[in-house]
């Protein structure tokens, strides 16, 4: 008979893959990897995401992995920034191009109707091909030379958010930097051609293995599960990885949430007691430990889920979200969503303090 795991347990689950349940002493490289990458649409939340999960985080240390390419920022996952390594940019990109495209047609249908978007595509790849770094406004205005029918930021944001991988150069996403977003190719900043004849429409077709998405596949439930398909789609926003979960489906487990659906994880990945203590953690905006699941109420409550991606900065307590917080550097405000008891209150005000000081840049980073 398959176990049936409650809410409770599947948040613990997935506190212990986030770091959220203990801080993990591990690298900034391994720790992002691990993750599957962070959301970071807002440039700065990378870090408060970090500090979060990682005992003694150094943020200029994250500045510099961006500086070295090391990481990279692109978009990817649902069409929004992620913060990634660059090795998982470079096989993870070309499994996401084909909805890249597919959003960017169905967000400016109506301004890019009748326009070629492969020769689009080819128009800025000869454009770029100087390795001078431009903004979404200048590949925009000088697209529409060409093209003068849509506005040039329609033009610019196809390009750099679909039609050709780039990532946002530092010190665009480095610590307190303000710096707006400048572009270069994915390849030429990474230094090695992405494969983009490798989508897997063809593959998929006829039966070919899809080893990025079989890797998308674990390394999500390294980082989520236990997880049912519809959440690993909300994750990614990719339709086509039923034949990589097909294909994995041996090395897997499975489990069954309250609601009966089908959980799927890996044998060995941590699903620690229900009753174990979960300490409170202030959240960026955009959170994947939030917006990587289709059915979120294993963290936050479904009267609260449109927090979630209104930008709202989460607190959780005892695991769950029960506040949104503001502030920056010295200052922090907590608005709770329920009741603290007295010991809940002293726990998030001190966590909150950690917070400030980490912001304020008066916080001791361990050697």
């Amino acid at each position: 008979m398959t176990t049936r795991l409650d809410a409770r347990a599947l948040n613990r689950a997935t506190l212990a893959r986030q770091f959220l349940l203990e801080r993990t002493e591990a690298t900034v490289l391994s720790t992002v990897a691990r993750l599957g990458g962070l959301q970071a649409q807002e440039p700065q939340e990378p870090f408060i995401g970090l500090w979060s999960r990682m005992n003694g985080f150094n943020p200029e240390e994250l500045s510099r992995l961006l500086e070295q390419r090391i990481l990279v920022r692109l978009h990817l996952m649902r069409r929004t920034v992620h913060l990634v390594a660059a090795d998982d940019a470079w096989n993870w990109r070309p499994r996401h191009h084909a909805l890249l495209r597919q959003r960017t047609l169905g967000t400016y249908r109506r301004e890019l109707t009748g326009l070629n978007l492969d020769d689009l595509a080819a128009r800025a790849q000869a454009l770029m091909a100087d390795g001078q770094a431009r903004s979404l406004g200048d590949i925009g205005r000088a697209l529409a030379e060409h093209w003068p029918g849509p506005a040039p930021r329609v033009l610019g944001e196809a390009v750099v958010a679909a039609l050709v991988p780039t990532v946002q150069l530092p010190p665009r996403g480095t610590w307190r930097s303000t710096a707006g977003a400048l572009y270069l190719p994915l390849s030429t900043w990474l230094g090695r051609p992405v494969p983009l004849d490798a989508t897997p429409g063809a593959s998929l077709a006829t039966g070919r293995a899809d080893p990025a998405g079989e890797d998308l596949v674990r390394r999500y439930l390294r980082a989520f599960g236990p997880a049912a398909s519809a959440d690993l789609r909300a994750w990614c926003g990719l339709a086509g990885l039923p034949h990589a979960v097909t294909a994995v489906r041996d090395e897997l487990v499975s489990f069954r949430d309250h609601r009966g659906r089908e959980l799927l994880d890996l044998p060995d990945a941590p699903r620690p007691e229900p009753d174990t203590p979960a300490p409170v953690r202030f959240l960026p905006a955009f959170d994947n430990v939030i917006l990587g699941y289709h059915d979120r109420s294993r963290i936050i409550d479904d009267s609260h889920r449109g927090l979630s991606v209104a930008g709202e900065r989460l607190v959780l307590v005892d695991g769950r979200v029960a506040a949104t917080w503001t502030g920056t550097a010295g200052t922090i405000s907590v608005t709770p969503l329920r009741d603290f008891t007295r010991a809940e209150r002293t726990a998030v005000a001190q966590e909150a303090d950690r917070l400030a000081a980490f912001l304020s840049g008066t916080a001791r980073i361990r050697p």
